[in-house]
């Protein structure tokens, strides 16, 4: 027998190995139970930000607007879901770990606080041939991005790459990817438009903090990485941020302390890594309600806050839950101009 010390060496060690900021090997695809069309009943419960303090409505400068978690009875699929993305009139988009999109619309008390979901939707991701991802290896969607036209951009791990869903309808096309080799389980999880580098523009984001600055029209270029604080952490998602900066969103684990985030606003992830300024930064860790957090996606709020919507990937492993949790956030006042110098006089001879 193992001694109670020893066990827990062993396991923080294989945690530390196994995990290391990335995500487990995900279960094999869930059998649905077959239904007429794609529509399902949505069952939400609410969370706290923190269950040791219900009371709690506040986290480093961040205001805690509603969570909830997310179920359904009538599919086994509502499972891994990895990236989301936020329409300007209330619908919810989300791709999952099993090769599906799914959708919904946000449900808002009147104080505007996320209190459910509605209009549920869960279907397969289609490839060229038009019909439904079925190999694991090709359906594991892991980004979601849509481009000022509607057109979807959706990465895929396992199979690199990167598709366009058109607004229209039809058949996905491969659009530009990274030029560099990724590991089997860790792809391309972070994906968002960058309209200021133009209408096409994409950053495309590897677990391992590896960012990229694609377009439909032009090969990817390597940008400064967006790490965590150490090597147990993974870059999961992006979103766009007023002009050049972005949100990113950090996922770390060890079999200690569980699941944690880091959000952090960066100002301007076009500059060299050494004159990266974050603007704020939220920590999702003690006990603060935590999951493995893998999306991100922004808004803003009548008042003109920036409403902040984060996803959990459960992994379809049980013990883990589907969380949908929001936070609003007012930007600080850019800083004033250094005034300018004053010219030292010039001595005649």
């Amino acid at each position: 027998m193992i001694g109670l010390r020893a066990a827990l060496v062993l396991a923080l060690a294989a945690g530390m190995l196994g995990h290391c900021g990335r995500k487990p090997a995900p279960p094999p695809l869930p059998v649905a139970p077959v239904k007429a069309g794609p529509e399902i009943a949505l069952q939400t419960t609410p969370v706290p930000l923190d269950a040791s303090n219900p009371a709690k409505s506040a986290l480093e400068g961040f205001v805690f607007a509603g969570g909830i978690a997310i179920t359904s009875s009538e599919t086994s699929r509502l499972h891994g879901l990895s990236d989301l993305a936020i329409t300007p009139d209330g619908g919810l988009a989300a791709v999952t770990d099993f090769g599906d999109l799914f959708q919904a619309r946000l449900v808002l008390d009147p104080s505007g606080r996320l209190v459910g979901l509605t209009d549920g939707r869960l279907e397969g991701l289609k490839g060229p041939d038009g019909q439904p991802l079925q190999d694991k290896d090709k359906a594991d969607a892991e980004g979601l991005a849509i481009l000022a036209n509607g057109d979807r951009l959706i990465s895929f791990e396992r199979d690199h790459r990167i598709w366009v869903y058109p607004a229209g309808g039809g058949a996905p096309r491969p659009a530009p990817k990274p030029a560099t080799i990724l590991p089997y389980n860790e792809g391309i999880e972070a994906l968002t438009a960058y309209p200021i580098a133009g209408p096409d523009a994409y950053l495309a984001g590897g677990e391992e903090g590896e960012v990229w600055l694609c377009k439909l029209s032009a090969a990817c270029q390597a940008l400064a990485p967006q790490q965590g604080p150490d090597f147990t952490w993974g870059l999961t998602a992006m979103a766009t941020f007023n002009g050049p900066a972005i949100a990113t969103l950090h996922r770390g684990f060890d079999p200690i302390r569980g699941w944690r985030g880091i959000l952090r606003f960066v100002a301007n992830p076009m500059t060299p890594a050494a004159k990266q300024v974050h603007i704020a930064s939220l920590h999702l860790d003690g006990s603060t309600t935590r999951e493995n957090y893998e999306g991100v996606a922004l808004s803003s709020t009548p008042s003109g806050a920036t409403r902040i919507y984060l996803i959990s990937d459960d992994g379809g492993l049980p013990g883990q839950r589907t969380l949908l949790m929001a936070f609003d956030w007012t930007a600080p006042p850019p800083p004033p101009p250094a005034p300018p110098k004053a010219r030292k006089p010039v001595r005649r001879r």
